[in-house]
C-alpha cells in the first residue's frame, strides 16, 4: 500500500509544480506588458512636457502671441497657437510648416 501513496503523493506534487510555474510564468509576462506600457506612458509624458515647455518658453508680444519667424512666407509672424503648439497660419502638409511645428516642439525655431 505504501508504494501506491508514495507514488500518487509524487504525481499531485509534480502536478502543482508544474501549477504554480505556469501560474509565474502568466504573472510574469503580465508583469512585463504592464512595465513595457508604463516605460511607453511615461516616455510620451516626458516628450509631452518638454513639448510644452520649449512652445511656452517662445517669446510673446503684449496679447499674449508667439513671436516667430515664419518658414513658408520668411516673415516676422506674431501667431497664436493651439493646444498642439501650431502656429494659427499652420498648413497641415506643406513641408515649411510641419518644420516650423517640428521646431516650435524641440525649442529651436527662429524668434524675434
Amino acid at each position: 500500500m505504501w508504494p501506491a501513496v508514495k507514488t500518487r503523493s509524487m504525481a499531485d506534487r509534480r502536478r502543482l509544480e508544474r501549477f504554480v510555474r505556469s501560474k509565474l510564468r502568466t504573472a510574469g509576462a503580465e508583469y512585463e506588458q504592464l512595465r513595457e506600457s508604463t516605460d511607453a506612458q511615461l516616455a510620451e509624458a516626458r516628450q509631452a512636457y518638454e513639448t510644452a515647455k520649449n512652445a511656452n518658453s517662445l517669446p510673446t508680444d503684449s496679447e499674449g502671441r508667439a513671436k516667430i519667424v515664419c518658414r513658408r512666407h520668411t516673415e516676422q509672424r506674431a501667431a497664436v497657437l493651439d493646444d498642439q503648439y501650431r502656429p494659427a497660419c499652420f498648413d497641415p502638409g506643406h513641408p515649411d510648416c510641419e518644420g516650423c511645428v517640428e521646431d516650435v516642439h524641440d525649442g529651436c525655431i527662429e524668434t524675434w
